[in-house]
């Protein structure tokens, strides 16, 4: 089959543009295929969506050549709280505190906002030879043979690929057309998505209060005075909060809030996202993958879904490329296998972890809350398992590709 591009990737959020920009740089051609248009999101101004990004993650984006493009623009999380909450109560006794100093690679982790994370994934791509951007396309139909896929676009339009990798969300047209199914289950809550201007300054800290109807984060952003939350409710509460005009929705977060920060008000526009946990029941199929949240959509309480699909983007870029210098096809069922191996049993394990820790700390059982309150001051206390939640949390444990540790492949 004579091929249009070697890789080609629907889905053009974050994962996608990561995944083209390791690639090419690994001397593939790469065609990706983006739904949205590209310069109206480049070019929104803020809303107070951001992301937690893990040590492992920043190595990553600094050896694609994003972070270099962003890091005036991110804020460090130097300490992370987590304690038990009730609204109007303020924090538990017994908490969890990381303090970035006890480790030595820095910071846990930084917080960037959407738009800028974006934009630099936008200019990255145009300066990197080997990358083709379709803007406003989707794709519609894909067909695979022995030796290669080809798609349909939205628009007519026909490609073929040696491969084709699915970066298109929880409800991946690709992985549907390859016939790969999901397992999982709805949470019963949503998740409500702000900004917040406050009085004091947040320092770095990032602070998650775990409440019996669901968690409350409180993400520090660049400048101070500035938060992201992802408030978690019960799909009722946070549907009719989502209903509320913007004073009486922050009358309904303040007590639930606290006055840490001083007085609060909104600075963002208002989002929400239904929770649910869902699991591709396998990352690959003849000539394709599954990147992301195509793969693994996971609860947001600890921020790692970007994070896990950065690992994806790493694993698979890594795979990909030494199987095109040992000059064997990337889109073979042993390169797909390999990379089904290595990020498989991962994704799952913190998919299904993240699972049972908003299901023990969502409960109000007065037992299960000394039980938890006493566990968070138990790793408090001890500095080593301390340390290795915090490891584990900055994305350092296990066996990590090279793009994971700042390295190129």
């Amino acid at each position: 089959m004579e091929r249009d591009t070697d890789i080609l990737i629907a889905g053009g959020g974050l994962n996608g543009p990561a995944l083209a920009l390791a690639l090419a740089q690994g001397g593939f051609r790469v065609t990706v295929v983006d739904a949205r248009p590209a310069p109206l999101r480049a070019e929104a101004g803020f809303d107070g969506r951001a992301y937690a990004l893990a040590i492992a993650s920043v190595r990553l984006l600094t050896a694609i050549g994003v972070w270099p493009l962003v890091a005036d623009k991110a804020q460090p999380m130097l300490e992370i709280k987590a304690s038990d909450g009730r609204a109007g109560e303020g924090a538990a006794p017994f908490f969890l505190h990381f303090d970035a100093a006890e480790i030595e690679e820095g910071p846990v982790g930084h917080m960037l906002e959407d738009r800028h994370l974006y934009a630099a994934f936008l200019a990255a791509m145009r300066d990197t030879p080997g990358i083709t951007l379709l803007s406003g396309e989707t794709v519609v139909a894909q067909e695979v043979a022995p030796s290669g896929v080809t798609v349909s676009l939205a628009s007519g339009r026909t490609l073929t690929a040696g491969l084709l990798v699915g970066c298109d969300g929880r409800g991946s047209g690709v992985a549907a057309r390859a016939g790969i199914r999901r397992v999982g289950w709805g949470y019963g809550q949503t998740a409500l998505v702000t900004a917040i201007r406050h009085e004091k300054d947040h320092h770095g800290v990032a602070q998650q209060f775990f409440m019996p109807s669901g968690p409350l984060a409180i993400l520090p952003l660049k400048g101070g005075h500035h938060s992201s939350i992802v408030w978690s409710e019960t799909d009722a509460n946070a549907a009719a909060i989502q209903a509320l005009p913007d004073a009486e929705y922050l009358e309904a977060l303040r007590p639930r809030f606290g006055d840490f920060l001083g007085e609060i008000s909104l600075a963002g526009e208002r989002f929400t996202y239904p929770l649910s946990l869902s699991l591709a029941e396998r990352f690959i199929a003849p000539r394709v993958a599954l990147v992301g949240d195509a793969a693994h959509g996971v609860h947001p309480i600890a921020g790692q879904g970007l994070n896990l699909g950065l690992r994806d983007v790493a694993a698979l870029a890594e795979v990909l490329i030494l199987a095109r210098r040992r000059g064997e096809d990337p889109g073979s069922p042993t390169s797909l296998e390999e990379y089904q191996r290595w990020r498989r049993f991962d994704a799952t394990a913190l998919a299904l972890g993240m699972d049972t820790v908003n299901r023990v700390f969502s409960s109000d059982n007065p037992l299960l809350r000394l039980g938890r309150d006493l566990g968070m001051g138990v790793v408090s206390a001890l500095p080593s398992l301390r340390r290795g939640f915090m490891r584990q949390a900055a994305g350092l444990s296990g066996e990590l590709p090279k793009l994971l540790t700042g390295r190129q492949v």
